[in-house]
């Protein structure tokens, strides 16, 4: 689970990116991709590399040369954690136009909108016909 103060950053989702698709990398790997997508320096990458593995989403073999860096967070779970937490800092209100906008413009295989269907199909008899907003408290006039 990702701790409110350890969000991570763009630039830190990149790095993470490529050692959750390699499973696990060094720091040569980790630059080489990194310079085919970015025009980072190498001392930039490895200064994301450190303060991954500060916020904890990393962890290291302890090598001097060749180090192997993996994550300590599975990629899904750091992608529901953020979404959950973007979506827990939103209007309540205004949520579900937030989701619409945002899959309305993201690819989607035939597979995950057949997913979706299915799971807003199930969550509809007992959706709520409105959503109140949540962003003042009930007594916030008196």
């Amino acid at each position: 689970m990702i701790k409110d103060n350890n969000n991570m950053t763009t630039s830190e989702w990149e790095i993470m990116r490529v050692i959750w698709t390699l499973g696990e990398a060094t720091s040569r790997q980790i630059i080489r991709v990194i310079g085919l997508k970015t025009d980072w320096s190498p001392s930039t990458i490895k200064t994301l590399i450190t303060r991954l593995k500060n916020k904890n989403y990393l962890t290291d073999n302890g090598a001097a040369r060749d180090r192997l860096y993996t994550p300590t967070i599975a990629e899904q779970d750091a992608m529901t954690d953020t979404l959950h937490q973007t979506i827990n800092s939103m209007c309540a209100m205004c949520v579900g136009d937030a989701i619409t906008t945002v899959i309305a413009s993201t690819t989607l295989s035939q597979h995950d909108i057949l997913h979706l269907q299915d799971t807003l199909t199930q969550r509809l008899p007992a959706a709520p016909e409105t959503v109140a907003c949540d962003c003042m408290p009930d007594n916030w006039e008196d």
